[in-house]
């Protein structure tokens, strides 16, 4: 088993204690499992409070055991409930008056809680320095995504070893993750936003692709079932349509996303002009990818191409189900910053991860193609390694 190195974790607290500082705060409480393995190398039961100076003290409920083998932290203590928490760090950090809490995920009656807890305790949202942190990926960060995408290449590789006329959709899918299970495919993929939830990918094949979801993406699918309406269904797979697959594949939980195309005897030529359109826009983009370009500039440059090229009804989803960005971060969680949208104007930094897919979605299916990037200091470099093209199996 692989643990997160110390000097990893100790870089990571020290910014964040930098930006706690600057925020004149006296501390953090980290509740969220993706910010607690960040900063802590385990996911356990705990609560984690990382004051602006000095060492930071992992409470846990369950399992003190596995924290203290994961974690390189110096101070990890066992509590019996999160009530002792508050005379804890009262009485080791001699009582802490402003404290940062991420308030983009945490629910209001856990917060009522915690200021119940510290009643004396000035709350302020932590949630944009935590995010700010963790975009900056290190280059062990940025290794563990490589690697999750060179699982997911062997997957679509394999690919046409298996597809095969008629069958299901949701068969396809599982021979696709199980390929990525069986090379580590570590736990499910992880968002940060409110009640946007992924299963490992999305398989969509002919007219399934048009069907719209509740997913804040391009391509939403049919599904098995209304309680989780997208992805693979109970289509049969038939020759001559598009089969796209995009997935994620999570090792070390860090995660890669990608997209590629396949299809069972031969795409009309639209389908097959619109796939060569999208390289296009992706090579554009990259271009005119430099280090500290505004978010949103890689957004607002593919709606003008997309618009120019003809396909103004098409782009990033079908009509009034277009998802508004082209591109999206990715580590622990799949919507990381950067997000690649209009009106967001946060620089692109080197070190930050990210995916960039330009889409369409036609009546007879969706297209398009889907890479994961680091920004560098020369700009744009693809960490994805299975090539692009349209996969035909006859």
């Amino acid at each position: 088993m692989n643990f997160t190195p110390g000097a990893e974790i100790k870089t990571r607290i020290a910014r964040f204690q930098a930006a706690l500082c600057k925020q004149d705060l006296d501390g953090a409480l980290i509740l969220l499992n993706s910010d607690m393995f960040y900063f802590t190398g385990t996911v356990q039961n705990s609560v984690l409070y990382v004051p602006a100076k000095g060492e930071p003290l992992l409470m846990v409920k369950k399992s003190l055991h596995r924290a203290q083998n994961e974690s390189p932290l110096k101070n990890i203590i066992a509590i019996k409930s999160p009530k002792e928490i508050a005379g804890i760090i009262n009485d080791q950090f001699a009582n802490p008056v402003k404290l940062g809490l991420a308030l983009d995920v945490l629910p209001v009656n856990l917060y009522n809680t915690y200021k119940k807890m510290f009643p004396h305790v000035v709350f302020s949202d932590v949630s944009p320095l935590i995010k700010d942190t963790r975009a900056i990926k290190s280059p062990y960060e940025i290794e563990l995504i490589r690697n999750s995408l060179q699982v997911i290449d062997k997957a679509f590789s394999a690919v046409p070893d298996f597809l095969r006329e008629g069958m299901l959709e949701v068969e396809a899918a599982a021979l696709f993750e199980a390929e990525m299970r069986k090379r580590g495919y570590s736990n499910c993929c992880k968002m940060r936003a409110f009640n946007q939830e992924l299963f490992f990918g999305n398989l969509c094949t002919g007219s399934s692709g048009a069907f719209p979801s509740f997913f804040d993406g391009p391509v939403g699918g049919m599904g098995v079932s209304p309680s989780q309406p997208q992805g693979a269904g109970w289509k049969p797979i038939q020759r001559n349509e598009v089969i796209y697959i995009d997935y994620t594949c999570v090792l070390q939980g860090y995660t890669g996303d990608q997209t590629r195309i396949f299809c069972i005897g031969e795409l009309t030529p639209r389908l097959v002009k619109a796939y060569e359109d999208a390289l296009f826009i992706e090579a554009e983009i990259i271009k005119a990818m430099k280090p500290g370009i505004p978010a949103e500039a890689p957004y607002l440059l593919a709606i003008t191409l997309a618009g120019e090229l003809g396909y103004k009804d098409y782009f990033m989803g079908y009509k009034e189900n277009q998802a508004k960005f082209i591109g999206h971060g990715i580590g622990l969680e799949l919507d990381e910053w950067p997000i690649l949208a209009k009106g967001l104007t946060t620089p692109v930094k080197p070190g930050m991860t990210f995916a960039l897919e330009p889409k369409f979605v036609f009546p007879e299916g969706a297209i398009g193609t889907e890479s994961s990037f680091v920004m560098t200091e020369q700009g744009p470099e693809q960490l994805s390694v299975t090539p692009n093209g349209i996969t035909y199996i006859k």
